[in-house]
């Protein structure tokens, strides 16, 4: 992940346990793990709304393609 293996995560977990104390260390770990939670809903939604406009682009693209298409096909027929 970060090249952090299991000692400096103890080292980190024992630090953070003397800075803020064991009253506090439960509720650090809870607003962060909302706060990324809440992170990862939204940029799942962003990704979503630029799929869904990649999608409406390729939408109209395709149907101003169509209106095209068969008017080379009425021509192709007046030709023959």
């Amino acid at each position: 992940m970060f090249g952090l293996g299991t000692q400096e995560l103890i080292i980190i977990l024992v630090i953070a346990l003397l800075i803020f104390g064991p009253k506090k260390l439960p509720e650090l770990a809870r607003s962060t793990g909302k706060a990324i939670n809440e992170f990862r809903k939204a940029s799942s939604g962003i990704l979503d709304e630029e799929e869904e406009k990649k999608e409406k682009k390729e939408e109209k693209t395709e149907t101003a393609l169509k209106p095209a298409e068969s008017e080379t096909e009425k021509i192709k027929v007046k030709e023959k």
